[in-house]
């Protein structure tokens, strides 16, 4: 009994407590060590120029809801200082600000600086102005690139500082990180790699920040900092000292997206499994990249070819919604861990095998007992016997017992409810201007093809298209004019002319004497262009004007930003019968960075150069749209649907919502309706969306719009037609749970029967998203033997027939319902046959 009163106390201290920021924070061999005590902590990433100010409270508390104790996010170089010694944390930048509200919310926080990041950002976060300083030499012992390090870092740490935001003062950020991944790609610096990690780490705890720094993937991390694990499973890490705490900065909550990909997913079942495993392999940290991912605003992205969305499957989505059952299923998972807190930071694990495939590790102090049961088998559920008791482990699944008894969760048997996300479309109210004279509401700019600003300058050969533009635009020209006199060899025997041209990438597109002659594209798997566009040039004067681009910098790799872009070569016009050709890539040739609209001011929509007259163009290369509109009603996440538009970038109010690309097809093969979750999970064996648009919604903060008059600015490099575009505000679909007899009980009703520790049976519960909204209908009830899916449950041969009545009258016109999984709430439909109870809603 007073096992179970202590564990009552515990749960509600879980429930009602506030984090109070520490003044020391130090670690041992088992954990962060917090004013004196071993904490077991849960950590997510949310990374702040990824949403919004106005969206980062709520971001917050649902990741406090969702049993987070911390918040991660990179500091990223380039956006706060896009050029040297100008800097910005405004907005979307406002990094203090963001790290106040984790505070506020009570939330601790890991800042991992870097300054290096990844992240599928651009240019890895180093801004490009740092590849044009004399000598420089990117993450290795290059004293330029270690000034340039140092001074950022010590600004970033002197800003938090000045704020008293670190823990030893009182703040919430307890962990710092300092470079990033580089044990990854440290073989190719050679012998310059050692002293660069030994100077990075030396730096980083010179400047005296009072809280422990870590390094992700570089086991041979100097003490006093700690190495870390990222990766899909993290259970088998090991850090370099006995000294230093097993902890996982990265647990993979599903995959990125790239332009021309399926969408990955990871399912719920095998995050919480890897979740349960660590915990049980004896860590006390581990962290979620992503917990909410966002979105790749402006010019962002890098890959190159990552898309505008970076939702990341992950448990808060990409609009800001929490993504059921992957949010409640992972909240369950963290409560149950922290049942067993006592016994995690007291002692090392005791694992014992109870079976091929099957494990159980036990921690135990005194009269305090926790244990993890694991089936690692990827196929067979088994049996297992366990302090005397038998346990049904299903393939692929940990089962967490605080008491070393009760199964308070198996990582496989989802309690939480499902939710399905639908999109309501509707048309854009588009505004005329008074000077519009076809009512259409939409303007436009036609983009002069080739060389259409002052500051071109010509140069012999070709250029290198980084160092050209310093990445101030996704664009540059490389324009050629050349006289045709009718006897060049590739004209004779009435060959076809082919221009043959060579390109690092990413995408190009090539003109023949102002007409759009062919295009070239490149893929995240090869970024290289090469194309073969038959032509026709005339006798006389002849242009050729080659728009190359890029979809963001490569942002991982050694030396990745080295790795260049552009129209390398070679370029030649070739005679497709005769064999002859003419090589043009030494040749003058003229050069632009950049769209005259860019200059023009054109995203702002502030112009007054805009067309509006009959003939809207559609389908046309190199136009720049504009309209007004207004925001849809209510509340709800807004997406731009950009059906019928082909690449391209979008403004509204000023406001890049970043690249577009549906033109940009997933391939057909390498995805499935469902996913089995037993198994080793990888980037792709979870896929949707194949054959369809990469991505077709682009996310549009509500923030960003007025109720009307909101300026929407396209700028079309392929062709398409604007008036297609739709808005579509993501709602919730139906609310679906499914729960069966043998599952564990809901960990917050874990120990509330006095005689037993238990309650006596399951229950389902499910609530509506809003708390503005009720259950207003039942979709489905079926108590017995349900077969199917949310969206679409059957009834299998066992069902109650009581059973919609029952759901009905428990659960409309409430914001949440619970009920018992029993034959004592339903009846016995079928004698000696195991039930469960499926429930479908919808709320209004």
């Amino acid at each position: 009994m007073r096992r179970r009163t202590e564990i009552l106390v515990l749960v509600f201290c879980l429930v009602t407590a506030t984090t109070t920021f520490a003044a020391t924070v130090t670690y041992d061999r088992r954990a962060i060590v917090i004013d004196g005590k071993r904490r077991v902590l849960v950590s997510g990433s949310i990374h702040y120029p990824r949403s919004t100010p106005e969206m980062w409270p709520d971001l917050i508390q649902k990741s406090k809801d969702g049993g987070l104790d911390m918040i991660e996010t990179y500091v990223f170089w380039n956006l706060h200082e896009p050029f040297r010694n100008q800097y910005n944390f405004e907005e979307r930048n406002d990094l203090v600000k963001f790290v106040k509200l984790v505070a506020a919310a009570g939330l601790y926080v890991h800042l991992r600086i870097g300054p290096y990041v990844c992240a599928e950002w651009n240019y890895g976060g180093f801004p490009l102005w740092l590849h044009f300083i004399p000598g420089i030499n990117f993450r290795t012992d290059n004293e330029p690139f270690k000034a340039e390090m140092q001074r950022f870092t010590a600004k970033i740490v002197d800003m938090m500082k000045q704020e008293n935001l670190y823990a030893s003062q009182g703040g919430p950020i307890i962990l710092s990180q300092i470079e990033n991944e580089y044990g990854n790609i440290d073989s190719a610096y050679g012998a310059a790699a050692k002293p660069y990690i030994n100077w990075a780490a030396d730096m980083a705890v010179s400047l005296d920040t009072g809280v422990p720094w870590v390094m992700c993937q570089q086991s041979d991390a100097p003490d006093p900092i700690i190495n870390t694990c990222n990766g899909f499973y993290c259970d088998q890490f090991t850090p370099n000292s006995d000294k230093k705490p097993k902890m996982w900065t990265e647990n993979w909550s599903g995959w990125f997206l790239s332009f021309g990909g399926a969408v990955p997913y990871r399912p719920v079942e095998d995050l919480a499994f890897a979740v349960a495993r660590f915990y049980q392999r004896g860590g006390t940290f581990q962290n979620y990249y992503m917990y909410h991912g966002g979105t790749n605003f402006g010019r962002t992205s890098g890959g190159p070819f990552i898309a505008t969305s970076y939702d990341y499957d992950a448990p808060i989505d990409e609009y800001g919604l929490v993504r059921q059952p992957k949010w409640g299923h992972l909240r369950d998972v963290h409560k149950a861990i922290k049942l067993c807190e006592e016994a995690l930071i007291a002692t090392d694990p005791t694992i014992s095998s109870l079976g091929p495939n099957l494990e159980a590790a036990v921690y135990k102090t005194g009269s305090v007992c926790s244990a993890f049961l694991a089936n690692v088998d990827p196929k067979s559920d088994a049996t297992v016997k366990f302090n005397g008791n038998s346990y049904l482990l299903p393939a692929w699944s940990v089962s967490i017992l605080p008491d070393c008894k009760n199964v308070v969760l198996n990582t496989a048997k989802i309690n939480s409810m499902t939710v399905i996300p639908s999109f309501m479309h509707e048309s854009l109210n588009t505004n005329a201007d008074s000077t519009d004279l076809i009512g259409s509401g939409w303007s436009w700019i036609n983009e002069p093809v080739g060389i259409s600003k002052a500051s071109a300058s010509s140069r012999l050969g070709l250029l290198e298209q980084i160092n050209t533009t310093a990445d101030q635009s996704d664009y540059l020209w490389y324009s050629l004019s050349m006289n045709i006199k009718g006897d060049e060899p590739f004209l004779q025997d009435g060959s076809q002319t082919v221009l043959h041209v060579e390109s690092l990438g990413h995408a190009l597109h090539a003109f023949i004497n102002g007409k759009l002659a062919g295009s070239g594209t490149g893929s995240s798997n090869n970024v290289k262009v090469k194309v073969d566009i038959p032509v026709t040039v005339v006798p006389g004067k002849n242009t050729i004007d080659l728009l190359s681009l890029t979809v963001g910098l490569q942002n991982y790799g050694a030396f990745f930003d080295l790795s260049g872009a552009g129209v390398t070569g070679p370029v030649k016009l070739n005679g497709l019968n005769n064999g002859s050709s003419i090589d043009l890539s030494s040749q003058q040739w003229t050069y632009q960075v950049g769209l005259k609209g860019e200059d023009s001011g054109l995203p702002s929509g502030n112009s007054s150069q805009w067309i509006s007259r009959s003939g809207l163009p559609k389908n046309q290369p190199l136009i720049w749209y504009k309209t007004n509109i207004d925001a849809p009603s209510g509340n709800d996440p807004i997406a731009l649907d950009f059906t019928g538009m082909g690449k391209g970038e979008a403004w509204v109010n000023g406001q890049s919502i970043g690249r577009y690309w549906p033109a940009y097809i997933a391939g057909n093969g390498g995805c499935t309706d469902s996913c089995n979750y037993r198994g080793a999970y990888g980037a792709s064996k979870c896929r949707k969306n194949c054959g369809k648009p990469s991505q077709q919604l682009y996310h549009v903060p509500r923030s960003w719009l007025q109720p009307s008059g909101n300026i929407l600015v396209l700028f079309e490099e392929l062709g398409g037609d604007p008036t297609q575009l739709a808005f579509a505000t993501r709602q919730t679909g139906s609310l679906c749970s499914h729960v069966s007899e043998s599952h564990p009980l809901p960990v917050d009703m874990w120990g509330l029967d006095s005689k037993t520790g238990r309650a006596s049976n399951p229950i389902l519960s499910i609530s509506c998203m809003s708390p503005n909204q009720v259950i207003s209908s039942i979709k489905f009830a079926s108590y017995g033997t349900p077969l199917g899916t949310c969206g679409s449950f059957s009834h299998g041969r066992c069902s109650s027939a009581k059973a919609r009545s029952i759901v009905h009258k428990a659960c409309v016109g409430s914001t949440s319902c619970s009920i018992g999984v029993s034959t004592s709430t339903f009846g016995d439909p079928c004698k000696g046959v195991k039930k469960s109870l499926a429930v479908e809603v919808s709320c209004a």
